[in-house]
């Protein structure tokens, strides 16, 4: 019962963290004021492109550990994944998002990527 469970859980983040990286290719205005801290109309273009590819290349990578590599290896992928969202909860502070944003959303995040790393070492 608990492989199911950490192993759907781990698909799920990675698939969502895909998501949320085409978004930032897509309609990057949109992906960034979803993230807690709007971008500005005029010079974060390149920023906000990066933040996309950084994030579709997490969630490829972390499907690709989880399917060729395993359920260790990709708790270990989580566990140091999990510190990203630790930092975006810092930014989003530090650059004037809510407190909402930064809780609800990234430190939220962390938590269950962290949990999802417990139960991938679980197994």
């Amino acid at each position: 019962m608990l492989a199911p469970l950490a192993y759907g859980l781990a698909v799920v983040l990675n698939l969502f963290v895909i998501f949320i990286g085409v978004r930032f290719l897509l309609v990057p205005q949109a992906a960034a004021a979803g993230y807690g801290v709007p971008a500005k109309h005029d010079g974060d273009a390149a920023y906000l492109t990066i933040k996309g590819l950084r994030d579709t290349g997490y969630g490829i990578l972390g499907l690709a550990l989880l399917a060729f590599a395993g359920a260790h290896a990709e708790a270990w992928y989580m566990l140091v994944v999990a510190l990203l969202p630790l930092g975006d909860t810092v930014i989003v502070l530090r650059h004037g998002g809510t407190k909402a944003a930064a809780f609800g959303i990234h430190f939220a995040t962390a938590v269950v990527v962290f949990i999802n790393a417990a139960l991938l070492f679980a197994l």
